[in-house]
């Protein structure tokens, strides 16, 4: 089904004063040529350098082009030479439910050579950012973080206050992805280069299966394909990324002396739990306030070890965290778990939009048991997921989504060996439909190479794949040197 192609009026919004981003106003003189001159000069909070900002208006629903309408939140950081630059790049942001945007800064600070020939352009999908963000608020008490994913309540309230500003079916890849084609369009560029990260990698693939003739390159990182099912994997990629993390430490001659039965601890305050969640005083950092009691339960401790395993320098505390807990001491856990500063980056609405549509109606409870039985992590993202998708509303997909995606474009992919979630052997995978592709295993990353030494390893990487347009002969030997943090062996360091 590609009725979805349609493509709807657009109409120029400039940004004002809104929470992101601040008009600077009077700078006309700094505008940039072409369709770039459509933007305004903006800043981002933390980032120096001047951005280019506008809003494009879609049709929520692109099949009609007619109703309620979105404003497509546009951020461009413009190459250093605009008389020399090539194709531009377009971020696109994981989750699904992250924005782009919230990701500008990295192509102003670390990533500033990606902008060497090439505008960087973010765009906050629909459903993301400042596009209609699909979340609501949570009061934060300690009991939050320690609650399930997506308690029946939650979701059942937040279905109800966001359809009173969106049609929660409208917010699939495939629309966003021509929503993106109608910023490309918009902004004046022929063909563009795409970097994808996580759930980016899967819009990736399909504006590459959309929009081909528009299409330069790609990088992948992380790579989450389309028939992936989430989450129906998680728990087996994550028993093997924590296998893999495990024998690290029992190698590593200081982790292996501070806790030297660390796969029985594993497995003991696993089984600790399934008999009954821990009870435990906690008591803010700091603060002089009364501890409170909260409850851990087994589903949301593995869970949260499983997620601690995305990043290294996260990664590098998980025993100290398992066997302080398989003594009864969670002190740990909860220093690392409740973290009221640190702001919910992935909107629940959109990320239930997307996966209630494109994965899970399409998870064989029998192949789900099988895949769980005896698997430290257990059912519980796919319970909560599928409970989840029986409240909220399901959109249309293209019947081909779930096939592979065919190419002759060149791409790029990244893959962390020690990824959680999107192992290699997706990257694999979606490797075997590119002909003009080239996998790369980062030996020691995760879901990312935060944590890494040298992180900027990959972006020498992809920088030269998009100075050349061949993924073929590339110089990628530092990712052998891209080595993770010490594991933490004292609690409180």
């Amino acid at each position: 089904m590609r009725g979805f192609r349609c493509v709807c009026s657009v109409v120029l919004m400039t940004t004002g004063a809104i929470l992101l981003l601040v008009d600077l106003g009077g700078c006309a003189k700094h505008r940039l040529p072409g369709g770039l001159s459509k933007l305004k000069p903006c800043r981002l909070p933390g980032v120096d350098d001047e951005l280019f900002c506008g809003k494009l208006t879609v049709f929520e629903n692109r099949q009609t082009r007619s109703g309620r309408t979105i404003d497509l939140n546009v951020v461009v950081l413009p190459a250093f030479d605009q008389k020399t630059k090539t194709e531009p790049l377009f971020d696109l942001a994981g989750g699904p439910g992250a924005a782009s945007t919230d990701g500008a800064g990295f192509y102003a600070g670390p990533g500033r050579d990606y902008r060497r020939r090439h505008d960087v352009v973010c765009v906050d999908q629909r459903g993301t950012g400042q596009s209609n963000r699909l979340a609501i608020s949570r009061k934060k008490t300690p009991a939050y973080y320690l609650s399930e994913m997506y308690p029946v309540d939650y979701v059942t309230e937040m279905r109800h206050a966001l359809e009173l500003r969106a049609d929660l079916t409208k917010y699939t890849t495939s629309i966003a992805m021509d929503d993106l084609d109608d910023v490309r369009t918009w902004l004046g560029y022929d063909r563009i280069d795409l970097f994808g990260t996580s759930y980016g990698t899967r819009a990736a693939l399909v504006y590459m299966r959309r929009h081909p003739e528009h299409l330069r390159s790609a990088i992948l990182l992380g790579v989450a394909p389309t028939d992936l099912k989430m989450p129906l994997h998680h728990a087996e990629s994550g028993e093997r990324a924590m296998n893999l993390l495990l024998d690290e430490c029992e190698r590593d001659a200081a982790c292996h002396a501070a806790f030297p039965q660390i796969r029985d601890d594993w497995k003991n305050v696993l089984a600790q739990l399934e008999k009954q969640p821990a009870r435990v005083q906690y008591s803010p950092p700091g603060k002089s306030t009364a501890p409170t009691t909260v409850e851990i339960q087994r589903g949301v401790f593995a869970e949260k070890i499983r997620t601690r395993m995305y990043d290294r320098d996260k990664a590098a505390r998980i025993p100290l965290i398992v066997h302080h807990a398989a003594t009864g001491d969670f002190g740990p856990f909860l220093q690392q778990t409740i973290a009221p500063s640190i702001p919910d980056f992935v909107a629940d609405g959109m990320y239930l939009s997307v996966t209630c549509a494109e994965d899970v109606p399409f998870i064989n409870p029998a192949e789900a048991a099988k895949l769980t039985q005896g698997n430290p992590f257990g059912n519980y993202r796919v319970f909560q997921q599928t409970r989840a998708c029986g409240v909220w509303p399901r959109g249309e997909i293209p019947t081909d989504f779930l096939e592979a995606i065919f190419s002759d474009t060149p791409v790029l992919i990244f893959s962390g060996n020690m990824d959680p979630v999107t192992p290699p052997k997706y990257g694999d995978e979606v490797a075997s439909y590119l002909p003009n592709s080239r996998h790369v295993v980062i030996p020691e990353a995760g879901h990312g190479v935060d944590g890494l030494k040298d992180p900027g390893c990959i972006d020498r990487i992809a920088i030269e794949f998009l100075d050349k347009g061949d993924a073929k002969n590339l110089e990628v030997s530092c990712v052998e040197r891209m080595k993770p943090p010490p594991f933490v062996t004292l609690p409180g360091r």
